[in-house]
């Protein structure tokens, strides 16, 4: 015995078979693959910025792990809604890449994605690809203004709370704005050290981390991202009292070489235990609750 499909279901499933993505892929190709390959010669090539790749690498990551939500339902399509905001994301692309802006260059991507998949799928897809859409924004360069705002209140946080915890261990350490002296040796805790950037890329992949746990409990995952910036902080101030103390103790060449180079990639692995023991306790404060 053989079923018939009703038209409307039929016409339905022609509709969504992807190959409607494929004009959609080759023109977001078409627009961004320049864009990338400025960014790889540019700003990724920066020590600040190199979490740029990573983070484009994770949006892809993470749309094509969504990619059911692309072949859904039609029926909720907003063509208007979702052309308007197409169409700005286009001519804040062009304006970028006229004018060499790009932040508007890059950022012109939340509004072409969403526009896309707000014309085509509705809003019920563009929620469930919200979070790589808004992930976007961590490939953003901040403005200069802003870098130079507060870049130097975080120097001196950074090298101050450095100074208290190392003279309280018994280190012949003493501060002169940002310059660290110890023994012999005197370090300026540099722009690169402030820990600007350093709070936006362990922001973003914090944030990465909540999303993948997705706790059911909103107030863990609250409390989570509360932490971001605390931990992001305080893994900077272990790197700069790391580079103090391999400075006083093995000398300025150990401190200025591969050690400062690695810091880097330190601060990451103190910053992600760090937020690993928070959410491992938070757990178990949630489980002793449950158990009382």
């Amino acid at each position: 015995m053989s079923s018939v499909m009703p038209a409307a279901s039929a016409s339905k499933l022609v509709r969504f078979t992807g190959l409607q993505w494929l004009p959609v892929g080759a023109g977001l190709l078409a627009l961004y693959a320049p864009t990338t390959v400025s960014l790889a010669r540019g700003l990724w090539t920066r020590d600040e910025f190199m979490h740029g790749p990573i983070v484009a690498a994770v949006i892809l990551w993470l749309i094509w792990q969504k990619r059911a939500l692309l072949s859904g339902e039609s029926d909720r399509a907003r063509p208007l809604a979702g052309g308007a905001t197409l169409v700005f994301g286009l001519l804040l692309y062009v304006l970028g890449r006229s004018q060499d802006i790009i932040m508007f260059e890059v950022g012109s991507l939340i509004p072409v994605l969403a526009g896309t998949l707000l014309a085509m799928c509705g809003p019920r897809t563009l929620r469930g690809m919200a979070f790589p859409v808004g992930f976007v924004l961590f490939m953003l360069p901040l403005p200069g203004f802003v870098v130079d705002a507060l870049t130097g209140p975080l120097k001196h946080y950074v090298s101050a709370i450095a100074e208290d915890i190392l003279y309280a261990a018994g280190y012949p350490i003493a501060r002169t704005g940002v310059v660290l002296s110890v023994g012999p040796y005197q370090l300026l805790v540099a722009d690169a050290c402030s820990g600007l950037h350093s709070l936006i890329s362990m922001s973003a992949m914090g944030l990465l981390y909540v999303y993948l746990t997705a706790h059911r409990n909103p107030w863990r995952n609250a409390i989570l991202v509360g932490c971001l910036l605390p931990i992001a902080f305080a893994a900077n101030v272990v790197r700069v009292i790391v580079l103090v103390l391999v400075t006083y103790h093995f000398g300025d060449e150990a401190g200025q070489g591969f050690i400062h180079d690695f810091s880097g990639i330190f601060l990451f692995i103190v910053g992600l235990l760090l937020l690993f023991a928070i959410d491992a306790a938070l757990g178990q404060v949630r489980s002793y609750a449950r158990s009382r």
